[in-house]
């Protein structure tokens, strides 16, 4: 008899120190969180330690805004959209405040957002008056039937719901007017992406793409992406680049990976690059690196087309792949680990 109850117990005890190694999956799913800050020819000689640390500062204060989140067991989305505000408040980035000029002097802002989840998404193109695109994409997403709002439409829209709005004036930063001035005198699109037709910030005395963007992975399993960013510098006619694209500049679907991009956006926008590193792990089973090896190292660079993203997986594997010099990048995985990186080669 005796034996029979200390078999019993063993069972019971066995089970419940089961339960307190194995939880339920909801509770045991990774979190993970990866943030870029722009890719472009972004090299150490040119970087003062100071403005240096200054980079990798906020590139810390963003991801780790949007881990706690996590942590807290929050969404994906917020702390997608959380950790791009932070990015688009900075002058440091061409998002949001440090937004660059248009040939008419003005600052047009794109931001995009998707869930993985529910494949719903929402982007807006142009907007002038809108503290933080990040939150008029995601508005747009869940208050509207409709994906992409562009301009003075976008503009009205945030306005009609409560949305935080500024004077134009807010966005202004001097040595990004001064890249414009500089361009005008070229005469020519002062691009984000090269040595040739660079936008040029002389604090760094080089070139660089200061597009942010965000990948989350939740306690849920649930997968989202943003980006958003100021654009190019001098651009004319309303230009519109990849930022705002779905496919292009932001995907995200759990089944697969949530892609955030920066770079030469009609690149990005023809070779639909977000989707296409989705599409390469779905169709062909490949891993989350060697699709985005592919598309960026491979397909992207054989087009002429230079940039960089970073990438989530359902597993919570991180990817920041880059063609570039630098890019302006960040993470903490699924243990924790916080990583931080602004060029090519290991730091």
């Amino acid at each position: 008899m005796k034996r029979i109850v200390f078999l019993i117990f063993l069972v019971a005890f066995s089970q419940c120190k089961s339960g307190e190694t194995n939880p339920s999956p909801t509770s045991t799913n990774k979190i993970a969180i990866v943030i870029h800050g722009g890719a472009g020819t972004i090299l150490k000689e040119n970087l003062t330690p100071e403005l240096e640390q200054e980079y990798k500062k906020k590139l810390e204060e963003a991801v780790r805004t949007g881990y706690k989140i996590l942590q807290n067991g929050g969404s994906s989305l917020d702390a997608v959209e959380k950790t791009i505000r932070v990015l688009e408040d900075s002058p440091l980035f061409n998002a949001g405040k440090g937004a660059v000029f248009t040939n008419q002097g003005k600052n047009e802002l794109d931001a995009s957002i998707m869930d993985g989840k529910s494949l719903k998404a929402g982007a807006i193109a142009g907007v002038t008056t809108v503290k933080n695109p990040i939150t008029l994409a995601r508005t747009v997403m869940e208050k509207s039937e409709h994906v992409l709002l562009a301009r003075e439409g976008a503009d009205f829209f945030a306005a009609q719901n409560g949305l935080e709005l500024v004077d134009p004036s807010y966005f202004y930063v001097e040595n990004r007017y001064q890249s414009l001035l500089r361009a005008k005198e070229k005469e020519k699109i002062e691009l984000d992406h090269d040595d040739k037709a660079e936008f040029y910030d002389p604090t760094i005395k080089d070139s660089k793409y200061g597009t942010v963007g965000c990948v989350a992975l939740d306690k849920n399993g649930n997968i989202a992406a943003g980006t958003s960013t100021g654009g190019m510098t001098n651009k004319k006619w309303g230009r519109i680049g990849d930022a705002p694209i779905i496919g292009a500049g932001t995907y995200a679907n759990n089944s697969t990976c949530g892609v955030s991009a920066t770079g030469w956006g009609e690149f990005f926008i023809r070779n639909v690059v977000a989707y296409d590193i989705a599409a390469l792990m779905d169709y062909k089973k490949r891993t989350l690196e060697k699709a985005s090896q592919e598309v960026i190292q491979k397909k992207l660079t054989q087009l002429g087309g230079t940039g960089g993203i970073i990438a989530l997986d359902k597993k919570g594997t991180i990817v920041m792949e880059f063609n570039t010099p630098g890019m302006y990048r960040a993470a903490i995985d699924s243990n924790g680990k916080l990583t931080l990186g602004i060029y090519k080669e290991n730091e």
